[in-house]
């Protein structure tokens, strides 16, 4: 529940209420919470201690780990397409040429 006065929003992780203030619009923000609140809850059911200390550090570590994994594939896919421009250039010069 977004809280007009303050520009904070309310969200809920992991059983506790969070007043978050940012640029972004109330529903990302609660989607973005669920989405932790989600992941969470799917770590906590795995490992053997359910302090949320740790569950959120195993939470923020997963979630890094995904954010790198995408940047470096995004990184891959624009070097990809760098050299695919720079052949398809070559080609019409070429092409040009003659």
């Amino acid at each position: 529940m977004a809280d007009k006065g303050s520009g904070a929003t309310e969200v809920e992780i992991y059983g506790a209420t969070y007043h978050v203030r940012a640029d972004k619009d109330p529903e990302y923000l609660q989607e973005v919470a669920r989405e932790v609140d989600r992941r969470m809850r799917d770590i906590a059911g795995h490992v053997t201690s359910v302090d949320p200390r740790r569950v959120a550090i195993l939470a923020a570590l997963n979630l890094a780990d995904e954010l790198l994994q995408q940047q470096r594939q995004q990184e891959g896919e624009q070097s990809r397409f760098r050299d695919k421009a720079a052949e398809l250039v070559s080609e019409l010069e070429n092409a040009l040429r003659h």
